[in-house]
């Protein structure tokens, strides 16, 4: 029994068997189709069993219907979330995703600030969610631009699916407005920059078909004097008029560069200086 100054924690033997049959399946954030399908209860049975557990301190409610068990060594801790992309995961339940944009940058060590925003990039549509101080938001995308992706270990029993580092830059490239801006993809970048490949670079944002997104990664591979011509050549190409915005949330205002058709709208000194302190 754990006990604090309101009810007591306890954890009775239909809880219990529960929670000991959700850690077995690996099933630690559950919903009431998990919980009917341990027990055998009928949908109000389970959902009553559930809400009597979470007033007793055993599980967290994340949102209606979905519920994550408080590890039993947090005593008389009452409200418990795990981690937050693990949660993203379960979120979906059971789509296609993947931790995409400043969530992934965080996931890949590009980041210095913590991060409250978690994003998923999906194939339908979903309102965005706050849970216990941390917001999801979804991105749509197509199914033929679910590419360049990979499985991340959050610890020894979950995983969840993330954009591999390169595609990580380039959907930053296509959605600025997704990781704070031009200069947080050029600082993720210029932070893993030896571990980047320019043609695998490459290679993504010719095959996302957007015409923004190849030009703002030639100007950026440009901008960190990377040496990849072939690369360059491929994605200049595809420099064509109008000029577009280099960060599409910040004002329509600097100079035109004719070599990308771009409107550099954030200075190349200025970049240089952010993502190097």
């Amino acid at each position: 029994m754990y006990a604090d100054d309101n009810t007591a924690k306890t954890l009775g033997p239909q809880s219990a068997r529960l929670i000991v049959a959700l850690y077995e399946a690996g099933r630690e954030i559950f919903d009431l189709q998990d919980v009917c399908r341990q027990t055998g209860l009928s949908q109000p049975s389970a959902r009553s069993l559930v809400r009597k557990m979470a007033q007793r301190g055993l599980v967290t409610r994340l949102k209606p219907g979905l519920f994550q068990i408080i590890p039993l060594q947090l005593g008389t801790e009452r409200q418990y979330v795990g981690n937050p992309h693990v949660i993203a995961r379960e979120l979906v339940h059971g789509d296609e995703y993947y931790i995409s944009h400043a969530s992934a940058m965080d996931i890949h060590g590009m980041l210095t600030q913590p991060q409250f925003v978690v994003y998923i990039t999906t194939l339908k549509a979903h309102r965005p969610i706050a849970i216990h101080g941390s917001e999801y938001r979804f991105v749509r995308t197509k199914k033929e631009h679910f590419f360049g992706l990979m499985e991340h270990w959050v610890d020894k029993q979950e995983r969840v699916t993330v954009s591999d580092l390169e595609r990580t830059i380039v959907d930053g490239l296509k959605q600025p407005e997704y990781c704070g801006g031009f200069t947080e993809v050029a600082k993720a970048y210029w932070i893993r920059r030896a571990d980047m490949n320019a043609d695998k670079l490459a290679d993504y944002a010719l095959r996302l078909g957007i015409s923004v997104v190849a030009r703002r990664l030639g100007f950026l591979l440009e901008l960190f004097d990377v040496q990849a011509p072939a690369a360059l050549d491929r994605l200049q190409e595809q420099a064509v008029r109008p000029y577009l915005l280099l960060d599409p949330i910040m004002p329509n205002e600097g100079k035109y560069l004719a070599r990308w058709k771009l409107r550099v709208n954030v200075e190349p000194a200025e970049i240089h200086s952010l993502v190097r302190t």
